[in-house]
This record gives structure tokens, C-alpha cells and sequence, in this order.
């Protein structure tokens, strides 16, 4: 559950993220453990602010754990930008917080993780873990099959990438929903984790659902339970 929530519930290369327009939603889903009895709930949303600026936030919670994550970012010339992530979970295991600031002047990334200082290169494309979701709906809205992130990551930057597998009918609470299905590809050995995400085809590609399966083959999925993009409620079929 931890690796999913923090990589929630996304062809760039050393290029800033090109996106379409950004469109204000809110999601609201059920958080799933297939080894437990009971579930969790999840949300994710995107929201105008001050100016050009937007705030992507996402939390859950499930029993006595809960987690908060939130980015704020710019579109520029049709650009992703991130201008700061934070990250807080608390009763799962050890309680976490991460808080970065992209300084685009300087061209560095600073912050902190665990209490350890961070100061990395800032380039363009360079995304949070929150803002390559984003970048990752944008990009499959633009019908790309195939598509690659450079992600601050602790200490590091490291790449994460994706491709399209193909189109699926999700069965959710707000009706079946037709999506683009698309999974993180991995060095199988490197890494037994699988990560699928289902992205709504008639509603600005909004997360319908996402599936983890860990190295240990404990699995986690969320599903749509109600949704609204741009005001308009999110209704399947």
C-alpha cells in the first residue's frame, strides 16, 4: 500500500511534459487490501489556485493509516512545472515526510526526506512523484503508446516508464466506464512489482482505477466511486 499511495494512484526525455489545458476534478474511491477484510477510502483532485497555479493532492486513509500528498505547479507555454511537493504518512509503519521546492531561477531542487537534506540539478521535464501522474493522464489523453519521466526520488532522480496495453471496460460504483489500460514497465529481474492504471476515455482521462501488486505478491487496488470533472459528474454506463 505504501509504494502504491506514493505512486498513485505517471514521451518526455530530457523535454518538458507537454500537456493539453488543464481541467479542475475531484475523485473520491474505494482503497481495496486483497489479504484484508475491511477497505479504505482514497481521493485525488485538482484544483485551481492564485493566478496560473494549480494544487494536485491525493490522500487516503484505511484503519489507523492515513496519507497526504500534495503538489503545486504551473502550466507554461503548455509545460507541466512543479513548484513544490509534500508528502506525509502516518500509521503505516514508519510515519514519513518529504517536502521539496523547485526553485526554477536557481535551477535546484531542496528539501527534505526522513529529516535528510536533499539539493539536486533542477532541468526541464524534471517532475515530482505527484506531478508525473498528472503528466502521465495528459500524455495518454494525447494518444502516446509509449511514455517516460525523469522523477525526483529521495536523493535522486530516477526514470519511470509507461506504455498503453490497450482499452478495458471498469466496472465502478458511478457505472462501467470504458478506459485506456496501461502498466509501469519494470526490469523483470530487477523487479517483481506490477502497476496497472485504467484511464477514462470520455472524461478527460481521469484515474478510474489502479492496481499494485508488491514484490511479496501482496496486492492493493482503488476504484472509482464518484468523480467530477469540471463540474460535470462522472457517469458510466
Amino acid at each position: 500500500m505504501r509504494r502504491l499511495l506514493i505512486g498513485l494512484a505517471f514521451s518526455l526525455l530530457s523535454s518538458a511534459t507537454l500537456a493539453a489545458e488543464l481541467k479542475p476534478f475531484h475523485a473520491s474511491y474505494t482503497a481495496d487490501f486483497k489479504q484484508l477484510p475491511f477497505s479504505g477510502t482514497a481521493e485525488r483532485s485538482l484544483s485551481k489556485q492564485a493566478g496560473d497555479t494549480w494544487q494536485l493532492s491525493f490522500q487516503a486513509a484505511m484503519m489507523v493509516a492515513s496519507l497526504k500528498e500534495s503538489s503545486t505547479l504551473k502550466q507554461t507555454n503548455n509545460q507541466l512545472v512543479p513548484l513544490s511537493y509534500e508528502y506525509n504518512r502516518s500509521g503505516l509503519g514508519k510515519s514519513k515526510k518529504i517536502k521539496q521546492s523547485f526553485d526554477w531561477s536557481a535551477k535546484t531542487v531542496t528539501g527534505s526526506e526522513k529529516g535528510k537534506a536533499i539539493s539536486l540539478p533542477l532541468t526541464p521535464g524534471l517532475l515530482d512523484k505527484s506531478t508525473y501522474q498528472l503528466a502521465l493522464q495528459e500524455d495518454v489523453a494525447a494518444g502516446k503508446k509509449s511514455m517516460r519521466y525523469r522523477v525526483v526520488d529521495g536523493d535522486d532522480i530516477d526514470t519511470y516508464e509507461f506504455r498503453v496495453v490497450g482499452s478495458e471496460s471498469v466496472k465502478t460504483k458511478a457505472g462501467r466506464i470504458e478506459a485506456i489500460k496501461v502498466e509501469r514497465v519494470r526490469d523483470p529481474s530487477q523487479s517483481k512489482r506490477e502497476t496497472q492504471l485504467w484511464f477514462a476515455k470520455d472524461w478527460d482521462y481521469l484515474l478510474v482505477s489502479l492496481r499494485q501488486v508488491e514484490k511479496d505478491g501482496k496486492e492493493y487496488q482503488i476504484v472509482l466511486e464518484q468523480a467530477e470533472v469540471s463540474g460535470k459528474p462522472v457517469k458510466g454506463r
